[in-house]
């Protein structure tokens, strides 16, 4: 099984999550069942199949969590040296050169993506384009829009 780089941050959000669902929603998934059956014929019975189908959710997510932080490479790019280059983990901060805008992106596990709050699958274009480059390299995305040309005004090992 191939490993899932994944942040320190990813790996905790993931932990919160599985305690979550083994020590609260699965409790409460389960005290419903129970109620659920006391109410007679379970045929008929909608409250039982729907917190059946809530249980199996439930475990389901449990058994994903597992198997990501099982085949997870926890990176914490806290303690590589910085030496400039675009790394896995790293936030980088682009300039758009046709627009002077400026981004910050944070290169990120599949899992932990958000691009509204800056976080960027390792997989995805822009990331594969950005890793092992360095400041003030620039660069050419392919994006939905057409092709975008970044220079690279920095990077952090947050």
């Amino acid at each position: 099984m191939k490993q899932i780089p994944m942040t320190v941050r990813g790996a905790e959000l993931l932990r919160e999550e599985l305690d979550f669902l083994k020590n609260t929603r699965r409790p409460e998934i389960i005290k419903a069942i129970a109620e659920a059956r006391e109410h007679g014929d379970l045929k008929e019975n909608a409250e039982y199949h729907a917190a059946r189908e809530q249980h199996g959710f439930c475990e389901g997510r449990i058994q994903e969590i597992e198997g990501k932080l099982a085949n997870s490479q926890i990176i914490d790019v806290t303690k590589i040296p910085n030496n400039g280059k675009v790394i896995f983990g790293a936030t980088v901060v682009l300039l758009n050169v046709n627009t002077e805008e400026e981004v910050t992106y944070r290169i990120v596990g599949d899992d932990e993506a958000n691009i509204k709050e800056g976080l960027i699958s390792i997989n995805s274009p822009i990331a594969r384009g950005l890793v092992g480059k360095e400041v003030d390299d620039t660069v050419n995305i392919i994006t939905p829009g057409g092709t975008v040309e970044f220079e690279i005004i920095g990077v952090d090992y947050l």
